[in-house]
């Protein structure tokens, strides 16, 4: 029986080896395996890898920003009229590019249609203003058709060491990204595009470089940076002249250019101050142009005398009249305490200042140097009740002198840039991310002008500054001394007559007087006191 018994164990733990052989060898086989697989997986991350890379590097990324809006704008006339647009519906779809083949070089492009439900606006035959004329400054933010333009287009050289020390720069050539600038963005709910909001606010042609001094200065956020470029290039096109591109055309306006530093003395992303300097070269305007009843002068230049029945107060052609200097330094905190609900809140503030230098003639209605000053300030505070977030609320107020006169064409309101008002200006705003791609804004813009010309360009006709107040004393005292109709010689005469009779003026002196009360006349229906601008849009992005 033991004998049994033992060959019985001696099979079983035989058989037991053979088992735990083959046990390891197949989880030795498995490994390998596995081993194996890893290393095939590797190889095909690796290539993976390699494709992603290549594909990214042969295509543009490209993104999506649509915006469909409700404007209810109105103009309250100086001459007690009214005059606006209830059901003002459009469409603004900006395509955005962006294409980086190495880390140094980067390349970024805008196309914008921007149109008004159910018109065509665009103009070929207006060659003087934005819709792709003389002066493109407007080009895309002006209601035009629905066309693609160019709104953006221009590459980006990221440098690392300027000069052989420590100081990151940027070069970059093109159409710049010159709206929606420094704090004129936030009523936008965009990130900052370069120059400061207050003063510079057009589309424009040029280059920039920019000087990173924070790690040699020990400064947050401490740069400088050099803008120049094209506000007008005065050519006549292919096929108008035996010497295209060389000859000038017949507007009469040299090149416009641009030049200034933006410099930012301080940035730890929770205090930010930026401050710009700029000149303008040979800005353009109109002159006032009085015309007779056929479109000729309204009096003879030997003997004063009027060449017809009738004086209209016009503009003249498009001159040069001289340059324009500005200065503008801004500041916003980005966050009032560490944490709580002031963390979230951002108020700025920002001072501008420009000054005319008149060409020989009259820039903005003077022929002297003339200075203007603008004060803005506001708050975006967010709505919350502790826990969720519904939007962000958006109080502003700007205010502007008699010769205020920034570059602020561009600015996103459908009536007039309220940054250019010299008078007070307010603004209120909600904005609230619906979802990822999704966002909604009330926008409520009031512009109460003290001068005329805010919207106007550099002469003394449309930028020219006049007190509305004089102006409106003006026509009511043409109607006072017996005058009815402004562009009446015969009435003009009357008024000069009865004004030499009560004040005892000189001929010349009554005359003068006359005409200055039947320009304003004149002017009057044409001078918006005040405007609004109501806006409700909804806006897609990704």
């Amino acid at each position: 029986m033991k004998k049994i018994i033992t060959a019985s164990l001696v099979a079983a733990l035989a058989l037991s080896t053979v088992q735990a052989q083959s046990t390891s060898q197949r989880l030795a086989d498995i490994e390998a395996e596995l081993a194996k697989l890893k290393k095939d997986q590797k190889k095909q991350k690796k290539k993976l890898n390699e494709v992603k890379a290549h594909t990214s590097g042969d295509n543009i990324k490209w993104g999506a920003d649509f915006r469909t809006a409700y404007d209810n704008i109105n103009y309250d006339m100086a001459d007690g009229t009214s005059t606006g647009n209830d059901s003002l519906y459009s469409m603004r779809l900006w395509l955005n590019m962006a294409y980086a083949p190495n880390a140094n070089n980067v390349f970024k492009g805008q196309l914008s249609m921007n149109k008004a439900f159910g018109a065509d606006f665009a103009s070929p035959t207006n060659r003087a203003f934005s819709l792709g004329g003389q002066f493109d400054w407007t080009s895309n933010e002006a209601l035009t058709d629905n066309s693609l333009k160019v709104r953006q287009a221009y590459w980006l050289y990221l440098g690392e060491n300027a000069f052989g020390a420590d100081m990151p720069w940027t070069f970059s050539v093109g159409r710049r990204p010159s709206t929606g600038g420094f704090l004129a963005n936030l009523a936008q709910d965009d990130p900052a595009n370069s120059p400061l909001g207050h003063m510079i606010n057009v589309e424009y042609d040029g280059l920039s470089s920019k000087l990173d001094l924070s790690k040699v200065t020990g400064i947050p956020g401490m740069s400088i940076k050099l803008c120049m470029g094209k506000g007008s290039t005065n050519a006549q096109p292919l096929f108008e002249s035996p010497t295209p591109y060389a000859s000038p055309d017949a507007s009469g306006v040299d090149e416009v250019t641009l030049a200034g530093f933006i410099i930012e003395p301080y940035n730890d992303g929770q205090f930010i101050t930026k401050m710009m300097l700029y000149r303008a070269w040979d800005v353009p305007g109109q002159n006032v142009a009085p015309t007779n009843e056929n479109g000729g002068a309204a009096f003879d230049p030997t003997t004063g005398m009027p060449t017809g029945s009738n004086v209209y107060m016009t503009g003249g052609p498009f001159v040069n009249t001289g340059n324009m200097d500005g200065a503008v330094f801004s500041m916003m905190v980005d966050g009032l305490t560490e944490d709580g609900y002031w963390a979230d809140a951002k108020v700025f503030g920002s001072f501008g200042w420009s000054e005319t230098d008149p060409d020989g003639g009259a820039m903005l209605g003077s022929t002297d140097s003339e200075s203007g000053t603008s004060y803005w300030f506001g708050a975006y505070l967010p709505v919350t009740d502790g826990e969720n977030n519904y939007g962000t609320v958006g109080l502003e107020y700007n205010h502007g002198s008699e010769y205020w006169r920034p570059f602020t064409y561009a600015e996103d309101t459908m009536a007039g840039s309220k940054l250019a008002v010299r008078g007070d200006a307010w603004e209120a705003n909600y904005t609230y991310q619906i979802n990822e791609a999704l966002s909604m804004q009330l926008r409520y813009v009031n512009m109460d002008y003290d001068y005329t010309g805010s919207n106007g360009f550099f002469g003394n006709y449309s930028g020219g500054t006049n007190k509305i107040s004089d102006l409106k004393a003006g026509a009511s005292g043409f109607t006072q001394f017996g005058g009815m109709d402004p562009t009446s010689v015969a009435d003009i005469q009357t008024v000069a007559m009865n004004y030499a009779m009560a004040t005892g003026a000189t001929q010349e002196q009554a005359m003068e007087a006359a005409m200055g009360m039947a320009g304003a006349a004149q002017f009057l229906p044409n001078v918006v006191e005040s405007a609004q601008d109501f806006r409700f849009y909804i806006r897609y992005r990704f």
